[in-house]
């Protein structure tokens, strides 16, 4: 009986080490602020190793856009602490749209104001540094009042998607009346440019998946060979440009589904900044 006894607590022992040398499940670790800093608004982040999925985002849901900042402008835990002493590549653009003084130099006001515009608009981290997403939505506010005032889309009696590849921006008129005010876009990667030229409609298609690229391409509108107008979910500043198609935001997809139908015009022209 004694002996039995004996071998069972030694069988207790070792299940007891066991477990001990074993441990608990593994769990997701926080990035310590040091790693944090180190990372740049503009590229991608490492994915958290929780053995989970984040969950998604509300459908169509506003998200802030990331700037792309110098290294040095980060600031510590990705917080817009202080202003950027740096000057932006968009800075004359921000100066002359803001009436600051145009002389390409960043200074405090400056630096306040753009900050300013930076917070109206969700671009994070609003440092006052301009850079491109700063630039993009000048760009965008600047056309806001009259999108066609360089006359390059027709002024034609149809419905007609002006697509701007020199601004990044795309709005629908018709008999000269803008009915869809101008949105950013996001065109073809350069060695995938969107095609220029006039086109139609001539296909339509909510929940689109792409069967050469099988990737999602929501309230996708057809124009030409495959290119397409359609919704993205992730943010539309990100990446080098899309396959060939016209990209726009969820919320910009879903309003422009409403306003356009099949055989409307698709008007393209100019050409990326940098391709």
């Amino acid at each position: 009986m004694r002996e039995g006894m004996k071998r069972t607590f030694s069988a207790l022992l070792v299940c007891a080490s066991l477990l001990v040398a074993v441990g608990p499940p593994a769990v997701a670790v926080v990035p310590s602020s040091a790693e944090a800093s180190d990372l740049v608004p503009g590229l991608p982040r490492e994915p958290a190793r929780t053995g989970r999925a984040p969950a998604p985002a509300p459908y169509g849901a506003p998200r802030s856009h990331t700037e792309y900042v110098p290294r040095s402008e980060v600031p510590h835990g990705l917080r817009a602490a202080a202003c950027s002493q740096s000057t932006g590549p968009y800075q004359r653009q921000a100066e002359r749209y803001l009436r600051r003084d145009v002389d390409g130099r960043q200074s405090q006001g400056d630096c306040r104001a753009i900050r300013r515009f930076q917070q109206a608009h969700r671009i994070a981290p609003a440092t006052g540094f301009a850079g491109p997403v700063t630039g993009a939505m000048v760009r965008l506010m600047r056309a806001k009042k009259d999108p066609n005032r360089a006359g390059h889309c027709p002024d034609r009696a149809e419905r007609t998607a002006c697509v701007d590849l020199n601004r990044q921006l795309m709005w629908v008129q018709q008999n000269g009346r803008v009915i869809f005010d101008p949105v950013t876009i996001r065109s073809g990667a350069p060695s995938m440019e969107t095609r220029t030229g006039m086109y139609r409609i001539y296909l339509r298609h909510r929940h689109h998946i792409s069967n050469l690229y099988h990737t999602a391409m929501p309230y996708a509108q057809f124009f030409d060979r495959g290119e397409a107008l359609h919704g993205v979910y992730e943010d539309i500043f990100s990446g080098p440009g899309s396959h060939g198609c016209v990209n726009l935001t969820m919320t910009d997809a879903r309003r422009v589904w409403e306003v356009l139908k099949k055989g409307d015009i698709v008007y393209v022209w100019g050409r990326k900044p940098g391709v």
